[in-house]
């Protein structure tokens, strides 16, 4: 019993002489999350936190009426991937596309479209988009 006290009086919560504990919300949702995590039961949190079974429920319906809200669930590992920086060169350097003397043919199924090499890239994501395209 002083063992549990002395836990929920690090948690906050206040207890009285005459037995009667002061609840808050704060730890009231942290109970209800733990009883949230795989392989917890309600009898096991009730245990630990020193609460009659029938009160994790009471909590767990404040949950669902908006009335109380969970602590975020903590991550394992990294949340946000790492910021890396760098400088970007002034030109950035493409291939030139239209110094190719190449023909560009384009095949959808049963249909060959040849274009000049010098076709603009914009030109040819046109065309090729263009049979997905439905009508007005």
């Amino acid at each position: 019993m002083c063992a549990t006290n002395s836990f929920l009086i690090s948690l906050g919560v206040g207890i009285y002489a005459s037995g009667h504990r002061r609840w808050p919300d704060a730890v009231k949702a942290q109970a209800v999350a733990d009883t949230l995590e795989p392989g917890a039961t309600v009898n096991a949190m009730s245990a630990q936190y020193g609460v009659l079974p029938n009160q994790l429920p009471a909590w767990r319906r404040l949950v669902k009426q908006g009335k109380l809200v969970l602590p975020a669930a903590e991550a394992d590992g990294t949340v946000f991937a790492p910021l890396v920086v760098f400088d970007v060169p002034e030109t950035p350097a493409v291939p030139d596309i239209a110094a190719s003397e190449e023909e560009i043919r384009i095949l959808s199924g049963l249909v060959r479209i040849e274009l000049a090499p010098g076709t603009p890239a914009a030109r040819i994501a046109e065309i090729v988009h263009a049979p997905g395209a439905t009508p007005c």
